[in-house]
């Protein structure tokens, strides 16, 4: 058994002042003055009105028909119902319980019929009687040719009779019998205790960087290689090589061989539908946008765009003559023509 020799008296600690933490002074103090809780978006945010949009919607036209549309189909003008027959419901059969008796016979029992054969001999050995009443002896072939080796006695001694020591047992181990307690006082350190610094501000000194002085390396120069390459004095000139080489060819003019656009052609409605009794054919007439100054339009402005307004001559008169209502400037049978310019 192995016991610790040692005694609290020989490690006691050291009398040194205690380091004051580097840190930053305390100094936030919290505003006395109360939150707005507003935000700098809610500062700078202006609210903004609604925007006035125009409508642009399409007035609402009277119907040019109000003939209701016909729901006859091709199926409903031939359709010819017919008379359903009634359902023929047979009657279900009363149950008839059978009137012959169950004789609990099969398939197999009516059909089988068995043939008389001999009768199967038994392949069982007659019993012998024993000869002699001699027990069953328990020897066998082994027993019988075994032949038992001499083998000699084993020596055997008699064990020591057990007699107690009288005297105590000494329960000392080998360290507390050679062990020695020497009266002295632990090693004193050699090393000079460095003087600490009290300051109230904070001046990131670290034991490392105490201990760990930056050497004074000299700063060394890149080596660079010998510049070999001798660049002109004359000024650049600019010119690329396809600028130099490139010969302007004129545009060859192809002629075009897309027929005319005829027109779009008038095919007759046969059938008598919706749109064949609502439908009234106008005439194609060209387009106002094409003229360089379209017939029964008046030149007026041109706006921001760059798009010239025409305004047609019945407007412009009646304009001169005196001023339009609210009801005549919205009304959609005003005309009036923009073409870019």
């Amino acid at each position: 058994m192995i016991t610790s020799s040692l005694i609290p008296v020989d490690y006691l600690p050291w009398n040194q002042p205690k380091r004051e933490l580097l840190r930053p002074p305390h100094k936030y103090r919290p505003a006395s003055t109360r939150f707005e809780n507003r935000t700098t978006n809610q500062d700078d945010y202006t609210m903004k009105g609604c925007v006035t949009t125009v409508s642009c919607k399409p007035p609402a036209k009277a119907r040019l028909c109000n003939i209701p549309l016909e729901d006859l189909t091709n199926y409903k003008m031939s359709y010819v119902p017919h008379p359903v027959e009634k359902r023929y419901v047979r009657e279900a059969e009363k149950f008839r319980p059978c009137d012959i008796p169950f004789e609990s016979l099969t398939t197999h029992k009516e059909s089988y019929r068995g043939l008389r054969g001999k009768p199967a001999k038994n392949a069982k050995p007659p019993a012998r009687c024993p000869v002699q009443d001699a027990p069953f002896s328990n020897a066998t072939e082994f027993q019988d040719k075994y032949q038992a080796w001499p083998t000699p006695q084993m020596f055997s001694r008699a064990p020591a009779v057990y007699v107690p020591p009288e005297e105590k047992m000494d329960l000392l181990t080998t360290v507390q019998t050679h062990y020695k307690h020497l009266k002295g006082s632990p090693a004193q350190s050699c090393r000079p205790e460095r003087p600490i610094k009290k300051s109230g501000f904070f001046e990131s000194s670290t034991t490392s960087k105490d201990d760990y002085k930056q050497w004074a390396a000299v700063h060394t120069k890149p080596i660079r290689p010998v510049p070999q390459l001798s660049l002109p004095v004359e000024p650049l000139d600019c010119q690329t090589t396809t600028k130099i080489c490139y010969v302007p060819h004129p545009p060859v003019s192809t002629e075009n061989y897309k027929p005319r656009w005829v027109g779009p052609r008038h095919m007759p409605v046969e059938t008598e539908t919706t749109y064949a009794i609502s439908f009234t054919p106008k005439e194609m007439g060209r387009c106002p946008a094409s003229y360089k100054e379209p017939p029964g339009y008046v030149f007026e402005e041109v706006n921001a765009t760059g798009h010239r307004i025409y305004r047609s001559i019945s407007q412009t008169g009646s304009r001169q003559n005196s001023c339009l209502s609210i009801h005549d400037a919205k009304n959609p049978g005003q005309k009036e023509l923009e073409v870019s310019a």
